[in-house]
């Protein structure tokens, strides 16, 4: 938090101790504006979105200046971690971090435990899973849900016509049946690169399985286990139903680009992809529709990696109500449904889905997202992602290879590199 505005602003009221950080507007005494300094990740939010929300804010809050600064995802994990560390009053007050990135800043010993918050105000019991999960430890909440993304189904439905295919899928089985009919006169059924491990790991968490689980301090990689096993089965049989390369992940060559330039009646991705698929290929609009990643049964979806940002306060920071109650605001219902309809988000709780309902993409994955999940809670995940041996034990598989002693040999190589500390 910044120093104390100038004096011309001396009319206006000041922060007392008895906010109540649920309701969203201070009470006014007569003291100085304060400034509440907010860190935002770059292409997180509109600047329509940023300028709308300062200014009611800052109405409701008679003695709060936003100082909302952007920031870039290069390089912000050790930008962040010297944030926290850092007791100058020019620091952040509040913090946009990646879902998945929460555990490393808790790790550190730097952010402000919000479980008070989240339990009486906040609704944590509709949070979506693959948000609020990763923020929490040892029953803490830490990171509070923003917005979240995931992956859905995109298809052709000229192709889906064309096969005779008149209902989208909603259980696994009847995906590859309808992925087997599309998978003929010339058309791939499915792109999916055979390293499309975020992917993979829905099928694996659908059955029961996990990427790894934590023994009582000591994580171990688990893709050897029968649950795992069956989530793999599963990739290989539906990867067969297309051309895609089986050492390559999605993004070499970029999928949307394939699937604009060829017969291509399937794909999983992000909603968002569409637009870049449409923009390489015109012809395709209007012709591209959206459903939810199969699950094993059609009373729900499958489970899906959930990406997105939660908010983090820094314990350093001086004003903690201030800060409580920006996140209050930008987490709350009015805020977080306009920044999903701004943005096309999921919005930060299940129920909330029927406020994307209208957009079809998005609600796909409004859908998707009450199944998400995210990587294994750990700071030292991003050691298995640095030299992913899910990659290659995915291509391996999908060469032929046997599936249990690749999947021993892949979690052995979790385990080992979960057990070095994150520098």
């Amino acid at each position: 938090m910044r120093p104390p505005a100038p004096a011309r602003l001396l009319a206006c009221v000041s922060l007392t101790a008895t906010l109540a950080t649920g309701c969203g507007v201070l009470p006014e005494s007569g003291g100085e504006r304060r400034t509440v300094t907010v860190w935002l990740m770059k292409g997180s939010a509109s600047q329509d979105f940023i300028d709308r929300f300062t200014e009611e804010f800052e109405s409701e809050h008679g003695d709060l200046d936003l100082d909302i600064r952007i920031q870039e995802w290069t390089g912000i994990g050790e930008k962040v971690h010297t944030a926290l560390k850092d007791s100058s009053p020019d620091g952040p007050d509040v913090i946009e971090v990646g879902n998945t990135q929460v555990s490393q800043y808790v790790d550190g010993g730097g952010l402000l435990d919000l479980t008070l918050e989240s339990m009486r105000d906040w609704g944590m019991r509709d949070w979506l899973p693959g948000l609020a999960q990763p923020g929490e430890q040892l029953s803490q909440q830490y990171g509070i849900p923003w917005y979240a993304a995931n992956r859905v189904v995109i298809y052709r439905k000229d192709l889906f016509a064309r096969a005779g295919v008149e209902d989208v899928p909603k259980t696994r089985e009847e995906w590859l049946t309808v992925t087997e009919r599309l998978n003929t006169d010339g058309a791939q059924g499915v792109y999916l690169a055979g390293q499309d491990w975020y992917t993979l790991a829905g099928f694996v968490w659908d059955e029961g399985g996990d990427l790894a689980q934590d023994g009582g301090g000591t994580w171990k990689g688990t893709l050897d286990t029968p649950a795992a096993l069956r989530g793999m089965e599963f990739y290989r049989q539906l990867q067969a139903l297309g051309d895609g390369p089986v050492d390559a992940d999605e993004e070499h060559p970029p999928q949307a680009e394939v699937f604009a330039s060829g017969e291509v009646a399937q794909i999983v991705a992000v909603p968002g992809t569409a637009r870049a698929i449409v923009q390489e290929n015109p012809d395709l609009e209007g012709e591209l529709g959206f459903f939810p990643v199969p699950g094993l049964t059609a009373d729900k979806p499958g489970a899906v990696f959930t990406g997105g940002s939660d908010l983090v306060v820094p314990k350093n920071t001086d004003d903690r109500e201030a800060a409580v109650a920006v996140v209050s605001a930008l987490a709350g219902e009015k805020w977080n449904t306009e920044l999903a309809r701004t943005m096309d988000y999921v919005p930060n709780k299940t129920t909330l889905a029927n406020a994307v309902a209208g957009e079809e993409g998005v609600a796909a994955m409004a859908a998707g997202a009450a199944q998400g999940r995210a990587t294994p809670a750990t700071p030292e995940w991003a050691n298995v992602e640095a030299d992913n041996p899910i990659k290659e034990y995915m291509t391996r598989v999908l060469t032929g290879a046997d599936p249990r002693t690749e999947a021993r040999r892949a979690s052995r190589r979790i385990t080992e590199a979960l057990a070095v500390p994150v520098a």
